[in-house]
């Protein structure tokens, strides 16, 4: 019997529970080079990309490049984002953790890809990329 577990990426042990929201950075400038593959997906805005949106652009990828070649995820979802349920009144402390998240700098390289034909990698990063909530572009080495 087939059973389909999705496994969404977080990390397996951290010191704090919950964290403080945080400033997202403007400008990337350490993340902001392809480092593995010749095509890669460059965020042009910052914000914070779910372990979900992750995985549903990595699956789109993977299935439009018919699984030749190599992709590398470059960024992790280490943030914990906290909620609070609905109709709860102001107070009684800060709400349990509901996901993980990726903090994106403008210009930081999400996914890359190697051993594709060029044209292959631009489609597959164009389906990929309609599944973030980041605008995207190309970047090549």
């Amino acid at each position: 019997m087939y059973v389909n577990i999705i496994m969404f990426l977080q990390p397996k042990k951290v010191k704090y529970k919950k964290h403080r929201k945080g400033k997202l950075k403007k400008i990337e400038y350490k993340a902001n080079k392809l480092k593995f593959g010749a095509v890669g997906l460059k965020a042009c805005e910052s914000g914070r990309i779910t372990s979900r949106q992750i995985e549903s652009a990595r699956q789109a990828i993977t299935r439009k490049i018919n699984r030749q070649g190599k992709l590398w995820i470059r960024v992790f979802p280490s943030t914990p984002v906290t909620t609070k349920p609905v109709e709860v009144r102001m107070g009684k402390g800060k709400g349990s953790v509901n996901y993980w998240a990726a903090k994106v700098g403008t210009g930081s390289v999400i996914f890359e890809i190697e051993g594709t034909p060029a044209s292959l990698a631009k489609a597959a990063f164009r389906t990929g990329g309609a599944k973030l909530p980041v605008s995207t572009q190309l970047t090549y080495r």
